[in-house]
């Protein structure tokens, strides 16, 4: 069975930064592409970015285009989301997703 879990999410003042975790079981991450979404207060989604099953990684939002970086670590099966510069408008329930998989997700407030 595959599951997928996020963690690191947390209420931050704007301006800070929070790094997220993506863990998976019965799933290695290099062998697909992994994606990161958000959905909004306002229960809209947004595609963030991806590392690709080659190592490559991307970011495909502009809302977070040089704030916002993806990265993975083969050895720990891990993939990481790394949010600066964050925003009131970042927030959101954050997720890890690799093919019809996605974790519950973790939730990121920014606010003052």
């Amino acid at each position: 069975e595959v599951q997928l879990m996020e963690s690191g999410g947390a209420w931050v003042q704007p301006g800070g930064s929070l790094k997220l975790s993506c863990a998976a079981s019965g799933l290695t991450f290099s062998e697909y592409p992994t994606f990161w979404y958000r959905q909004t207060p306002e229960k809209e989604y947004e595609l963030l970015g991806t590392v690709t099953s080659a190592g490559g990684r991307f970011i495909l939002a502009k809302s977070v285009e040089g704030r916002f970086t993806v990265s993975n670590d083969k050895e720990k099966n891990m993939v990481y989301l790394e949010m600066t510069s964050l925003k009131p408008e970042d927030t959101g329930l954050y997720y890890c997703k690799v093919l019809s998989w996605r974790g519950p997700g973790t939730q990121v407030t920014v606010s003052a």
